[in-house]
């Protein structure tokens, strides 16, 4: 298992164990972490899972792809550390991977 924290924009944090394979989107739902919407399910046809990667993470969670880029244009708040969390997929290289939340999705 994979540990993953979840920051929400008020400071709140939800740790959690995440089975590797599945998405950081994924993982969020499967936990109840609030603040993250999900609207298309995982699809990257919205912005609604949108999180900001500890810099720390960067190159772990490897660069958007061009439709990846294309949806986080409707993000609210976008930032360099920005990604969709229905595209970072869990695996051992992540345990520890720290997410920040935005205030608000899409």
């Amino acid at each position: 298992m994979v540990k993953v924290t979840y920051i929400e924009h008020d400071g709140v944090e939800h740790s959690v164990d995440a089975e590797s394979g599945l998405t950081v989107m994924e993982v969020a739902i499967k936990n109840g972490v609030p603040g993250i919407d999900a609207d298309c399910g995982g699809a990257c046809a919205c912005a609604t899972c949108h999180v900001y990667v500890d810099p720390a993470f960067s190159e772990k969670t490897g660069e958007p792809t061009a439709m990846e880029e294309s949806m986080l244009d409707f993000a609210s708040e976008r930032e360099d550390t920005s990604r969709l969390s229905c595209q970072i997929t869990i695996n051992d290289d992540l345990d520890g991977l720290i997410v920040r939340l935005p205030q608000f999705q899409g």
